[in-house]
């Protein structure tokens, strides 16, 4: 039996990251096979989890991904693996008014999977007081389980024993503690984390990481913390279908942003992935009847995208035949022309006629619906894709396209017409994450 745990937090920024990941390759030390998964929109950790263990991430999403698949995709992630660890977005129970269990926040999969959760403190600037703050964190929604909880940042050692008689005389387990230390942080830059395929030293500090949570932490405590799940194999009508038999994949340090879970549904109903990388002049395989530019960094490589004849000029001859779709910086490329942070523009390729800039950067970011506007690569006309945006570029000239779907927000609050298509060519700001059915 798989055995699974949610680390949890009251807010961003208490080290639920840096306490995950250690933990990943602490167990996977140990010859466990554990996993990672990450709850809501999160491309960057799940990168970081894949870099811990070995295993590929996963994200569950209870906002975008109804009940259904969240079960399939989690029984999909337990074949075969002793220990699943979900690592929470934001605070616990932080999310939108999405309805009864889809909210988005990892206390939604809580309830739906019977998992318990173990809180992550940030003890920095008080002692006794954190009891009161996992008492709350206790009683809020007796649903929600709190199984232990992780002291981190804690200034001294007298520090770490004033926390942590307060919390257990009110009842709630210590797994340990982590002593404030300014070099388990990870690097960042505009959009969040830098991904774990362009940190240089990853290994070393994931093993810095799993040194601190071996000698900080419980382990076997924790361990016995996570509870025996036997997830259902739920319904895959949520998918998202692949957009042909042979899927053109940019990927490169452009080109990142590919929900784990997409992937995987698409090669299990027989489609094939084939990667090419557009900063290496690469232009889609001829062999492939799709391609799709996934978001990543292109504004950090615009120069070299648009010295990319080879890629662009057999990216311009693929589309004359075959679909391709571009999400966030990939429909960034699709356009005429992106225009980088020191305000030097570059033509892209020009497959469709809007353009970027990145130069006055303004934030995008949050849950969105999509009814695509016509048939393409994610679906017909009228079905309803969810998903999200993040990203700071904004369009500059909306161009002539038609547009490629109608969004509303995570609230179903509408937003507007969004995206381009030209033929056959699509893009859109919006990460696609999953169908709505029924």
């Amino acid at each position: 039996m798989t055995k699974a745990l949610i680390i949890g937090a009251p807010r961003s920024g208490s080290g639920k990251t840096s306490v995950t990941i250690g933990l990943l390759r602490a167990f996977a030390r140990r010859g466990i096979r554990v996993r990672g998964i990450k709850s809501g929109p999160d491309y960057i950790d799940p990168g970081f989890h894949h870099a811990a263990t070995g295993i590929e991430g996963l994200n569950l999403d209870s906002w975008a991904m109804q009940p259904e698949l969240v079960q399939n995709l989690l029984a999909g992630a337990a074949d075969g693996t002793d220990l699943l660890i979900i690592e929470s977005a934001m605070g616990l129970f932080d999310g939108i008014s999405g309805g009864e269990g889809r909210t988005g926040s990892a206390a939604d999969l809580s309830r739906l999977l019977g998992i318990p959760v173990l809180l992550v403190l940030d003890v920095s600037g008080q002692s006794q007081t954190a009891a009161a703050v996992a008492v709350g964190f206790r009683h809020y929604d007796p649903a929600v389980r709190m199984a232990g909880v992780v002291l981190n940042r804690a200034g001294s050692e007298r520090h770490v024993r004033l926390s942590k008689a307060a919390i257990e005389a009110a009842g709630l387990d210590v797994v340990g503690a982590v002593l404030r230390n300014g070099e388990l942080s990870l690097p960042e830059r505009h959009l969040g984390l830098v991904q774990a395929s362009e940190h240089p030293a990853i290994q070393n500090h994931i093993d810095r990481l799993a040194d601190v949570m071996e000698t900080s932490l419980d382990l076997d405590h924790i361990l016995s913390l996570a509870t025996e799940i036997a997830p259902q194999s739920g319904s895959t009508a949520a998918h998202l279908p692949p957009s042909g038999q042979r899927i053109a994949i940019a990927s490169d340090a452009a080109f990142t942003f590919l929900y784990p879970h997409l992937g995987r549904h698409w090669r299990s109903v027989g489609a094939e992935l084939v990667p090419f990388s557009p900063l290496a002049n690469e232009a889609p395989p001829n062999a492939c009847d799709a391609c799709w530019l996934p978001g990543g960094y292109p504004e950090l490589f615009a120069a070299t995208l648009a010295a990319a004849d080879h890629f662009r000029n057999g990216l311009a001859r693929f589309a004359e035949t075959r679909p391709v779709h571009g999400e966030c910086g990939g429909y960034m490329v699709l356009g005429e022309g992106l225009e980088d942070a020191e305000g030097n523009r570059h033509a892209m390729t020009g497959l469709l006629s809007h353009s970027t800039s990145f130069a006055t950067r303004k934030m995008n970011l949050g849950y969105r619906q999509a009814k695509l506007l016509a048939e393409g690569p994610m679906g017909k006309t009228g079905d309803v894709i969810r998903g999200h945006e993040f990203h700071y570029a904004r369009v500059t000239d909306a161009g002539h396209d038609e547009a490629f779907a109608e969004i509303a927000d995570g609230t179903g609050t509408p937003i507007g017409r969004s995206g381009g298509r030209r033929g056959l060519v699509t893009g859109t700001f919006f990460h696609a994450i999953a169908r709505v059915t029924g």
